[in-house]
């Protein structure tokens, strides 16, 4: 069972502490593997595994490492793990290893991954760490899903590559929004959820005010 101190950990950065949306941390990488679903997904994930494992690593070395060069033993930690998921997707998926093009081994620049690491991982144990890296793992993966949940359907009918829009919409006029898989639209939509998850809760503006 988990403690209610580490339910917070692990639940607060889906929504209330999301880094995405309430931080606006990772917005760059948000919108470049956007346009279609699965690269989305693959990338959530990968930032998922790397931020957890990171966590837990420094965690772990948290009292052994000198402060000096605290961000320098982050970075390599983070750059062997990035690396290694690099290597399993070239493997295991090799499609969407393209598709993510340089964007995986831009994970190593992700603020929310040095975020993390350096005011959590720092000061706790490794069991919360890694549930905080689990935690804003998913809450950065919930957004890009969303984002490319829309740019994907409304700019190219399909979801994971199938078409789900019918061919009678077409038929009568429907056209696909070109501008929905153009760099601009996955701001404008990131925007869009922004605005819709701080309308709905306008208590956390409070609080960070």
């Amino acid at each position: 069972m988990l403690s209610k101190r580490n339910k917070e950990v692990l639940f607060n950065p889906l929504s209330k502490d999301n880094p995405v949306l309430v931080q606006i941390l990772g917005i760059c990488s948000a919108l470049a593997v956007t346009v279609k679903l699965e690269p989305a997904i693959v990338m959530g994930l990968s930032v998922i595994v790397v931020l957890a494992c990171s966590n837990v690593i420094i965690s772990l070395m948290r009292k052994t490492i000198p402060t000096s060069i605290r961000i320098i033993v982050q970075l390599v930690v983070v750059a062997a793990l990035v690396i290694m998921v690099q290597q399993f997707l070239q493997a295991f998926s090799y499609d969407v290893s393209k598709q993510l093009s340089v964007f995986v081994g831009l994970i190593i620049t992700n603020c929310i991954l040095m975020g993390r690491l350096e005011a959590f991982a720092l000061s706790n144990k490794p069991w919360p760490s890694f549930l905080d890296g689990v935690g804003n793992g998913l809450g950065y993966m919930i957004v890009l899903v969303i984002v490319a949940f829309f740019r994907e359907l409304l700019g190219s009918g399909t979801l994971f590559g199938l078409q789900v829009i019918p061919q009678w919409c077409y038929e009568h006029g429907y056209m696909n929004n070109g501008l929905m898989i153009l760099p601009p639209m996955a701001l404008i939509t990131a925007a869009c959820i922004i605005w819709v998850h701080r309308s709905r809760n306008k208590d956390l503006q409070e609080n960070n005010k």
